[in-house]
């Protein structure tokens, strides 16, 4: 079979492409590129890495669909009342005396860390904002339009060579990398997602594979030869078994390459609540090539939300009243610290949404005191660092970290009087739900959603800085109360009624907010229309991303 790239008009690129214009092996057996062919593909899509991304959906792809069907099985379970809980088959690995492999030099020491879209300028400075770490994402701060992706894999190819630059078109301002830069890590896409424009057999590919083996084949012996590595972040794992399939993918992927295995190294980010009942065990399936677990709070409530949303007794106040003093919430920090440093592993904290606010000095002292209290909290806690989403917030985050006694607090801060069940894990925070927040909800979401469809995942709104996770909060909310018939404590019952009407209003509202003309140019109506049906539907949709992304 000759490796065929599809000739089919489509509405991506109506001009056919000519495989026999492009050099090299054509010997990939059943893949095909649907999206349109630019200059950037040419970088990143030879015909060797196209070869090798063959390779992993053909080993691998199965095995993810059959764990994305564990999942909807476990759904079907929590639906019927079966709780979470530790897992008794995998007591002994709780119960073993085992750690993982060291960090390298580089990653022992991730106070701060930065995250954001793969955007060329936006790579620039984060890896000058003077950080430890920062965090390309493909993920939740990325929109995944053709164009966004394939252009990431180009910047990251060039951000690794250290050639990467930028000149602002508008103002001519030139950026480009200083002599030190923060340690690169990427965030590939989750198990849940596909690449619509590759195609394996007919069937769109996973974007984990695609995300994680573009750049790993690109740049993992470059980033050796620079003493550093491929360094990964994997984001909503559900499950060790999902762990063990990322495990299995950098065995293979470095034997492919000729690479030393354990070179790769991977943060997970326990981002559901049913992988807070697994960190040991995920951790164990990782552990030549673990760099630690994460806090990814703001999908971690959205998972909690997502996971139990049958259940009146689940429901959750005000996103602004969930905390990360709340029981639930301190617990499952609690728990991952001292996991990760009995195990020798960084527990890194989560991210602070706050942004600095122009113009109003009052605003902005008192969302960095928020910052700064959060951080010292998490330092306070026994974390090895943190996350942030803008530079500004840099000298806050250090400042607060700078109270370690050395590069972390592995072996420091064993927190030995942690004792958490699964009780702990499940307690639901108590609150009311006011006006206000069913608003705010709405209001975002429907931003968040334009923002998306036009191509950007990362938005800021109201002094924070909303992604995909936050957006997912609002919008799982919103379907809960009005399926489990919620009222706010003015007395409104939360039906699809009210949340239509109110939607009707967060449209003039963002309407006079941002002008009619920005308002007209953008896609305000096919958002809340499809925010309205995602609360609506009486299937909750698992990720407002698989729902949009056939309209990008």
């Amino acid at each position: 079979m000759q490796y065929s790239r599809s000739t089919e008009l489509n509405p991506i690129n109506p001009i056919p492409i000519n495989m026999d214009n492009i050099e090299g092996d054509r010997s990939i057996s059943g893949l095909s590129v649907q999206g349109e062919w630019t200059q950037n593909c040419d970088t990143v899509l030879t015909p060797e890495a196209l070869k090798f991304i063959q390779k992993l959906e053909d080993r691998f792809g199965n095995r993810r669909i059959e764990l994305l069907h564990k999942r909807l099985s476990k759904q079907l379970e929590i639906d019927e009342g079966r709780l979470p809980e530790f897992l008794p088959e995998t007591k002994d690995i709780r119960l073993g005396d085992w750690r993982v492999a060291q960090a390298p030099a580089d990653l022992q020491d991730r106070r701060v860390e930065i995250t954001g879209p793969v955007e060329r300028k936006m790579i620039i400075n984060a890896l000058n904002s003077g950080v430890k770490v920062f965090m390309a994402d493909f993920e939740d701060s990325s929109s995944p339009t053709w164009d966004n992706i394939i252009d990431g894999q180009v910047n990251l190819k060039d951000a690794v060579r250290r050639n990467i630059t930028f000149s602002n078109p508008t103002n001519e301002k030139f950026y480009q990398l200083n002599e030190t830069v923060a340690t690169l890590m990427v965030r590939p896409r989750g198990w849940h997602l596909t690449e619509k424009n590759v195609e394996y057999n007919g069937q769109q590919i996973s974007a984990s594979l695609f995300d994680f083996g573009l750049y790993f084949f690109h740049n993992a012996n470059e980033l050796i030869k620079r003493n550093t590595g491929p360094y990964f972040y994997l984001p909503k794992l559900e499950s060790h078994l999902e762990a063990r399939l990322w495990n299995d993918v950098f065995v293979y992927a470095q034997k492919e390459l000729a690479i030393p295995n354990g070179s790769i190294k991977a943060t997970v980010l326990i981002e559901t609540i049913l992988a807070a009942f697994e960190m040991d065990e995920i951790l164990y399936e990782l552990r030549d090539h673990s760099a630690g677990l994460n806090c990814g709070r703001w999908d971690y409530i959205f998972s909690f939300i997502k996971k139990f949303k049958n259940f009146a007794d689940f429901i959750l106040p005000d996103r602004s009243a969930v905390t990360m003093d709340r029981h639930f919430l301190k617990s499952y920090v609690d728990l991952l610290i001292q996991t990760c440093h009995r195990r020798g592993a960084h527990a890194m904290g989560g991210m602070a949404a706050q942004i600095p606010i122009k113009g109003d000095d009052s605003a902005n002292d008192e969302a960095m005191e928020k910052v700064r209290m959060d951080k010292e909290r998490e330092m306070k806690a026994g974390h090895d660092g943190t996350w942030i989403a803008h530079p500004g917030l840099a000298p806050i985050a250090l400042e607060a970290f700078s109270g370690m006694k050395g590069a972390n607090q592995i072996n420091d801060r064993l927190r030995l009087d942690v004792n958490i069940n699964a009780n702990d894990l499940l307690k639901v925070p108590t609150g009311e739900i006011s006006d206000l927040s069913v608003r705010h909800n709405i209001c975002v979401g429907i931003q968040y959603i334009e923002a998306w469809l036009r191509g950007n995942g990362c938005v800021p709104l109201y002094h924070l800085m909303e992604d995909a996770a936050t957006a997912e909060i609002c919008r799982s909310q919103l379907w809960q109360w009005v399926h489990l018939k919620a009222e706010t404590k003015s007395g409104y019952r939360i039906t699809i009624d009210l949340i239509e009407k109110w939607i009707d209003e967060a449209l003039e509202n963002i309407k006079n907010e941002i002008g009619i003309d920005r308002f007209k140019q953008g896609q305000f109506t096919l958002a809340s229309s499809m925010f309205a049906e995602m609360i609506q539907t009486e299937s909750f949709d698992e990720f407002l991303t698989l729902k949009a992304y056939p309209k990008l």
